[in-house]
């Protein structure tokens, strides 16, 4: 479907004003539709034209005003409307596609117990699936919503229930001013608890096949919900402005969750039903978190078009974050930002697709979906914590309290906040704006340091560079660390002004100080920055990282390691042998599994064969290390459990574990674990289909299908990689999540020889795979699905070949974008190491 312009939606927005949406949903029907009736009540200047979207099955009624149109004049998705009058009230029914494809209306039959389950995902321009609308983020109106289901489901929707007239039927109150694509509704044998904090009715639910893991999980979710509405109350003046605050988890969704008014939708992972770590639990409470803050950024002020979209997203990771950390138990939530998320937001700044945080033109929604990345939410966050560190905390919260008093259900822009917090800072933000959210790419800051014959510091300079492609120096608030062999350590704010200092900051405090052992710039993680070590501070990482008590500072060397091996400025074994070196004494959860995940991202592509073998090797003795030195059922006897199953080739202790022999005491193998365990044997060639089969057996939950497709892609069979290649390219019959599951699993750095053939079948088939898909689906298919360990000159060249087409879909370029531009770092590294043993 053509995707709406910016123009285009600038244009209706000044042509009409929508009043209300009246939308009444036939969800009885079964099968593969439901029927869909909408009214739109709005204005508009007499004799203007315009149109509406609906996307449906099959379009039954138009009526506008006194005048039916023809269903045929529905050119796509658009529906055109000619000679509108002062108010006018447009009526249209349809039977609309239930999908599997986790957009529009989302049908999902539980392979647990057979029962189905429906949800809305309105998101981005999806409403549009599910009723007739103008779907722009600035034409917000009230929607009165009325379902008729089986009597024996539950429902829930943005709004209260306002009436049951009579068994199947529900009437929900009329909400305030939405934007399209906040519509929710759930509908299905749900299972749900229900609470109340200050006045709010909360509400929990589930699909009924994991109601005794949403039972056990319950207080935690409720007691996160209330702490962090509680602290959010305290920030802001506004009140949460929609009445009930329910929380639905549901199945194959594609995000994290959505932000929706009164009714937020969460990917159903999160009611965990094995064993999880307190990383998995903190991820739960900042995307709770996160999703709450929406409702003051995004849902009561909205974005007038997709180029705000910073206003959302960068608020809410940000609120999302602090929030978590000042609010709930989870108080190192900043900890795993620096390491996970900023390491996200460092690496999409650095590609080709990078763009700014508040870009000056998005051109379409299409576009719009791919910014729906690190850019948005970690870097946008990052710059929102360097304004907090440089304007003060009660002038950035008088400023936001000013904005929302003043849109209040309303939309607005960049220069609409800036203005709020210009006028409550009294500062000029215009060119702080112009920097740091207008211009794309991320800057490094390196300490230069040299010394006297008596072991002072003679100078100590921060410098900050900027790649040439984007040569734009910033001002950075940032702390600098000194810290000692035994953690002692000290910390001064530092000013950097690339306008006073042409980006050399020399530190007139240090001089003539004694030398400490390591130097940490931006320390306390207050600025969007990459940092380096001077030569002296990197050779004492692995004698200092052991005893610092500072969680966050830990996380910052371990990130400023990784990220000089992804640069190719270190060798990745550098990074394996300080695992080995300083790891097994962890005492974080969160530090110990993102360096095992981020290294191993590093090992698997940036390491040939040998290389990685040896890697693997160290980095399995560690985990062994942890793991034995983990108190028995906590999170980093699971972490180390994990990162040890997929690093280790010992085939015999992994079929003990599946059989209960040699299992640490207080370690748990059940259903996740095991399938982790058999994937690994599967990838050894020590298990296969038979056992698969056995396993999914013992596991009939969706969660279970997902593992086994995954398992089953990873198979070293040439069978079984058609089978898996067939679904990846051509099969819209299975779930988003089946697909990617059988994306995920498909390329295996063991396997590379198996799938040689098929890094040329990847460039060739992609487009046509791409444009079988929605949007969404297609681009996470096309990067899971990318050759990524076929580390080689002519997986680049094909993959440049592609980009040099005209007809790729937006998100298939981006995915091939990205993923050319990593397969080229671990070309440059591999280059680099053949060099050197050369």
């Amino acid at each position: 479907m053509p995707s709406l312009t910016r123009v285009e939606a600038t244009a209706r927005g000044a042509a009409i004003t929508v009043e209300s949406y009246q939308v009444d949903l036939d969800l009885t029907g079964g099968g593969e539709t439901f029927r869909s009736h909408a009214t739109i009540e709005f204005r508009a200047a007499p004799g203007t034209e315009t149109f509406a979207e609906v996307k449906p099955a099959k379009l039954l009624a138009v009526r506008l005003n006194d005048a039916d149109l023809d269903p045929a004049a529905l050119d796509d998705n658009r529906l055109p409307l000619t000679a509108l009058r002062e108010r006018n009230t447009l009526t249209v029914e349809a039977e609309m596609a239930y999908s599997n494809t986790g957009e529009g209306m989302h049908r999902f039959v539980d392979p647990a117990d057979g029962e189905a389950y429906l949800y809305a995902m309105s998101f981005l321009d999806d409403v549009q699936r599910i009723f007739a609308a103008f779907d722009q983020p600035d034409l917000k109106a009230p929607v009165t919503l009325t379902v008729t289901a089986p009597p024996e489901w539950t429902v829930a929707a943005n709004g209260q229930v306002a009436a049951t007239p009579r068994p199947g039927r529900w009437e929900f109150a009329p909400t305030v001013p939405l934007a399209t694509y906040f519509f929710s509704l759930i509908a299905g044998p749900y299972h749900v608890r229900r609470d109340e904090h200050d006045g709010i009715p909360l509400g929990v639910y589930c699909r009924r096949s994991l109601a005794a893991h949403l039972d056990a999980d319950a207080e935690e979710i409720f007691a996160i919900t209330r702490q962090c509405l509680d602290r959010f109350h305290q920030l802001f003046t506004e009140r949460y402005p929609f009445g009930k605050y329910d929380q639905a988890f549901v199945p194959e969704f594609n995000a994290g969750a959505m932000e929706n008014p009164g009714l937020v939708t969460l990917r159903d992972d999160y009611v965990f039903r094995s064993a999880v770590t307190d990383t998995q639990r903190e991820l739960r409470a900042t995307t709770i978190a996160h999703e709450m803050a929406h409702m003051w950024f995004g849902d009561l002020v909205t974005m007038r078009w997709w180029d705000d979209l910073w206003l959302n997203e960068s608020f809410a990771e940000y609120l999302g974050t602090r929030v978590t950390a000042e609010a709930t138990r989870f108080d190192q939530a900043w900890t795993t930002f620096a390491l996970r998320r900023k390491a996200w937001g460092y690496a999409a700044d650095q590609r080709p697709s990078t763009h700014p945080v508040a870009p000056e033109e998005v051109a379409d929604a299409a576009q719009a979906l791919l910014n729906f990345d690190g850019i948005s939410y970690a870097k946008g966050a990052s710059v929102l914590r360097q304004l907090v560190a440089w304007l003060g905390d009660d002038a950035f919260l008088a400023g936001l309290n000013a904005h929302f008093a003043a849109h209040r259900f309303g939309n607005a822009t960049l220069a609409d906040l800036l203005g709020s917090l210009s006028a409550a800072s009294g500062r000029d933000l215009t060119g702080w704006a112009r920097r740091w959210l207008r211009e794309a790419q991320v800057n490094t800051v390196r300490a230069e340091v040299t010394v006297d014959a008596d072991g002072r510091y003679r100078e100590v300079a921060l410098v900050q560079t900027a790649p040439a492609s984007h040569p734009v120096l910033r001002p950075h608030r940032i702390g600098l660390g000194r810290y000692d062999e035994d953690g002692a350590v000290a910390r001064i704010e530092v000013d950097l002004d690339p306008d006073a200092d042409g980006g050399r900051t020399v530190v007139d405090e240090l001089t003539g100080t004694p030398v400490a052992r390591l130097l940490l710039p931006n320390d306390g993680d207050l600025t969007f920055a990459k940092v380096r070590l001077d030569p002296t501070s990197a050779d004492a990482v692995p004698l200092v990282l052991p005893s610092l008590t500072d969680p966050l500072a830990r996380a910052l060397l371990w990130g400023e390691a990784l990220d000089a091996a992804t640069d190719g400025e270190r060798p990745v074994t550098g990074v394996v042998a300080l695992i080995a070196a300083a790891l097994p004494g962890e005492t974080e959860v969160i530090i110990a599994e993102d360096v095992l995940s981020l290294s191993r991202s590093l090992v698997d592509r940036y390491l040939d064969p040998a290389a990685r073998e040896t890697a693997l090797a160290l980095i399995a003795v560690a985990c062994g290390r942890m793991l034995d030195g983990a108190p028995a059922a906590g999170s980093m006897q699971l972490a180390a459990a994990r990162a040890l199953i997929g690093a280790t080739t010992d085939a015999d202790l992994l079929t003990g574990w599946l059989a209960g022999r040699g299992v640490p005491t207080g370690l748990a193998v059940d259903a996740e674990l095991r399938w982790a365990v058999l994937r690994r044997l599967v990838v050894l060639g020590a298990a296969g289909e038979p056992e698969i089969a056995a396993e999914a057996a013992a596991d009939p939950s969706a969660a279970g299908a997902e593992r086994a497709a995954r398992c089953r892609a990873s198979l070293p069979d040439a069978a079984a990689k058609q089978s898996a290649w067939e679904i990846i390219a051509s099969n819209t019959e299975l779930s988003n999540r089946l697909v990617e599951a059988t994306a995920e699993g498909f390329w295996l750095p063991e396997q590379a020889e198996l799938t040689a053939s098929y890094v040329e079948r990847y460039f060739a088939d992609m487009p046509e795979a791409a444009r079988l898909r929605t949007p969404w689906t297609a681009e996470r298919v096309a990067s899971l699905a990318f050759p990524r360990y076929a580390v080689a000159q002519p997986t680049r060249e094909a993959a440049e070949a592609l980009l040099a087409r005209d007809d790729l879909t937006p998100g298939l370029r981006r995915a091939v974008t990205d993923a050319a531009d990593d397969l080229r770092r671990a070309l440059v590294a591999r280059t680099a190491v053949a060099a050197a043993a050369a």
